[in-house]
């Protein structure tokens, strides 16, 4: 199975946006005056910043996301292009945000949805503002998420983004309810060639390595660079899902840091939606 085909439940355009259109929302994203929040911050290194456009207060710094039927914020009817796309595609909308990654950030490895109602939604993804080197990882393969497109990704699946030079990356995120209107919408999902690239495989002797530097980084006192640097072989490295929490809690274990074990594993199990 190539990469593409095994990738398409998780990650998949949908359709167009036109240009006109899209740079109105984008110049609306980077001049409106937004609450931007810090929140999840178990999920993050800093630098991933949300506010909201629909959801069930009207607040648009309210950023907590919930099964709600969603109304439009105090922001929302100040991005008058944003508005439009939205009822244009008269979607279900559960919540609806903007989402800014700073430049060297990361959403570490995670799942959602988990904690929510058990009926059937999906996200959307639209850039607005990206780069190059802002990127998805999920299934062992990054994927740069371009813009003009609505993009279709099915968070149930682990999976985190990062941003690695920058400028900031701004998408506006959908999270919608499954009706008619979605499902022709996602009538003819694609990904198209070059979209993604598979990660290498991370081999013994390079986790030997990296590990052996990680000990010798938290040795000098810089146990917390010793734990960011082993989570970002997630972006490197193909790896087994929650590698790189087992591999801070061998760290840890090799420390004789007890505490930091239960930790991270709990950090494993909470942010991966794990019920073992």
């Amino acid at each position: 199975m190539d990469t593409l085909t095994a990738l398409a439940g998780q990650i998949a355009q949908l359709d167009t946006v036109d240009p006109a259109q899209l740079e109105r929302m984008r110049h609306e994203a980077l001049t409106a005056q937004a609450p931007w929040k810090a929140e999840y911050s178990a999920y993050q290194s800093g630098g991933w910043w949300t506010t909201s456009l629909m959801n069930a207060s009207g607040d648009a710094a309210d950023v907590t996301i919930g099964d709600c039927a969603a109304q439009p914020t105090d922001l929302l009817t100040r991005m008058p292009a944003t508005a439009a796309l939205l009822t244009e595609l008269g979607l279900n909308y559960m919540w609806v945000r903007l989402a800014r990654l700073e430049p060297n950030a990361f959403l570490w490895e995670h799942r959602d949805y988990d904690e929510l109602d058990q009926v059937e939604r999906h996200r959307l993804h639209i850039p607005l503002h990206t780069n190059t080197s802002a990127f998805l990882v999920t299934g062992g393969a990054k994927v740069h998420m371009t813009g003009g497109r609505i993009w279709r990704l099915t968070p149930t699946y682990a999976h985190g983004v990062c941003n690695l030079l920058g400028p900031d990356r701004i998408h506006l995120i959908a999270d919608v309810y499954a009706d008619d209107t979605y499902r022709r919408l996602a009538r003819r999902p694609m990904l198209h060639p070059g979209s993604a690239e598979p990660l290498p495989v991370a081999g013994p002797a390079v986790i030997a390595e990296r590990l052996q530097a990680a000990r010798a980084m938290a040795d000098l006192g810089y146990a917390d660079a010793a734990e960011r640097m082993l989570l970002r072989l997630f972006y490197t490295y193909a790896l087994p899902e929650g590698a790189v929490y087992d591999l801070i809690a061998e760290l840890h274990t090799s420390l004789g840091n007890e505490e930091a074990v239960t930790r991270w594993t709990t950090a494993k199990r909470r942010l991966l939606a794990l019920t073992a």
